[in-house]
């Protein structure tokens, strides 16, 4: 399941959150992944990002609340950040995607494995020339699989953002990108340590 972390028109704050926001991701659940970031302009965290669960993540979805006072604007006085959470629905296939768009690149793999990942480039990162959007899969032992989960990966989130007669607009998973609604949020974190407190 595929899951956009986005802090919309948000400051550099928002896209620090962002960061922070994956990587406790990252640790509470097994099997997640980033597939996807847009750094933020400014050198500092991401503007969004998009990770990979194996398992159902629906409830993580809306608002999500970081407490903190600015280390990057020490005199701003505003202390409450704000970031989205939306659910990108997954393509089922492949279907019509036009490979000279792309640029493949493999990599080697870390982690389990053994010395074959080490000495074979299993690892596969495509980027969308036309878009700029860039996904990685490192999590199979074959490259051809990686290739495939990365293609499908991608196609997903250009499925996301386009609109279903207009290849041009942006769809509502995109749009979510800069619309953010404050309040109700359904986690809050608080401090440099990113602390879940609720």
């Amino acid at each position: 399941m595929l899951l956009q972390i986005s802090s919309g028109q948000g400051p550099v704050e928002c896209s620090v959150g962002v960061e922070k926001l994956c990587k406790a991701l990252l640790k509470e659940f097994a099997g997640s992944r980033i597939v996807s970031i847009n750094a933020d302009y400014s050198g500092h965290g991401y503007k969004s990002a998009i990770m990979e669960f194996d398992e159902d993540i629906s409830s993580l979805e809306g608002t999500v609340l970081w407490v903190w006072k600015s280390a990057i604007r020490p005199a701003h006085q505003r202390k409450n950040w704000y970031m989205d959470l939306h659910v990108i629905k997954e393509a089922e296939s492949i279907g019509e995607f036009d490979l000279n768009d792309c640029e493949v690149t493999t990599m080697h793999c870390g982690g389990k494995g053994g010395q074959h990942v080490n000495k074979v480039e299993t690892g596969v990162r495509i980027v969308h020339k036309p878009t700029g959007t860039v996904v990685t899969c490192t999590e199979e032992r074959s490259q051809v699989q990686n290739k495939q989960k990365a293609l499908k990966r991608l196609q997903s989130i250009l499925a996301a953002k386009q609109k279903d007669n207009n290849a041009d607009a942006l769809n509502n998973a995109w749009q979510k990108h800069t619309e953010i609604v404050r309040g109700n949020p359904i986690r809050k974190y608080e401090g440099e340590k990113f602390k879940r407190v609720s």
